[in-house]
């Protein structure tokens, strides 16, 4: 989820990338509430600011014995408490207004990020050896007919779920292996294992939810999530915790399994693997 304070800095970055994602988020109606709950929220510290004030006010008066007047300054603080109560019932509606806004906003890209439609925009930034010219390439598929087996799959979950075997299996496992020691021998990164469901504050607190809730996994008694990447519990192991300076960069790296849907994405150019 976007800053509210770096769009409010930021009115026309954000407008641009915006435009890029072809989003019809109003950008205006966001600061416009923000507006109204900022207006809202110095009222009703104004308000309570002389609440606290009558109630020395009346306990003064008690003191005195000027019981009269301690009685009508009791009624008028009944009357700034019910105000006081009502903005901040509208504070509270127009942070939730805020939020829905908020939870929907895509990612920005950055500024140096080509705008296009398509992959006409796309370009090089920097490549490893000479592509190799085949004649007649094979998919994964074919490639992999010897150690994967669609058909296992289908048979005990359903269609675009392989299993794989022997060397593919082994294969797997070692790519595992490979990508957690590189980072964790040579570039400083610590190695977790996280959980496979996580709850819903560490989903929206990575983007997945509200907005691709219907291509979440979800348990039907809990409100757990399947993790649809390690990205999602790694990221949210410091989630709310406030930072020193001195301790950053933190680096974790981390496999999960990863389960969600890709509805009208897999298949597309290829078949795919769920």
């Amino acid at each position: 989820m976007l800053d509210l304070k770096w769009i409010r800095e930021n009115p026309d970055l954000a407008r641009k990338g915006l435009l890029a994602k072809a989003s019809r988020f109003d950008l205006d109606e966001l600061l416009q509430l923000d507006s109204q709950r900022r207006s809202l929220l110095k009222e009703g510290e104004d308000l309570k600011a002389q609440r606290n004030s009558a109630n020395d006010e009346i306990a003064t008066f008690k003191k005195s014995g000027q019981n009269q007047a301690a009685e009508a300054r009791i009624t008028s603080l009944k009357t700034l408490s019910q105000k006081t109560k009502e903005i901040d019932c509208k504070v509270g509606d127009l942070s939730l207004k805020i939020d829905i806004i908020l939870y929907n906003i895509p990612n920005i890209t950055h500024e140096s990020v080509p705008l296009a439609e398509g992959t006409s925009g796309n370009r090089v930034i920097r490549s490893w050896g000479e592509p190799r010219n085949l004649a007649k390439p094979k998919d994964h598929l074919e490639v992999g007919k010897e150690w994967l087996s669609m058909n296992w799959g289908s048979k005990i979950t359903g269609a675009g779920f392989p299993v794989y075997k022997g060397f593919g299996a082994k294969l797997e496992r070692a790519l595992i292996n490979f990508m957690i020691d590189l980072h964790a021998t040579q570039h400083g990164y610590t190695e977790v294992w996280p959980p496979a469901l996580v709850n819903r504050a560490s989903m929206t607190g990575t983007g997945q939810l509200p907005k691709f809730e219907d291509d979440m996994y979800r348990l039907k008694d809990e409100d757990y999530f399947l993790v649809p990447t390690a990205e999602v519990p790694v990221t949210n192991l410091l989630r709310d915790e406030t930072l020193d300076e001195k301790d950053l960069p933190i680096r974790f790296v981390a496999y999960s399994p990863c389960f969600r849907r890709e509805a009208g994405s897999y298949g597309k150019d290829t078949k795919g693997l769920s």
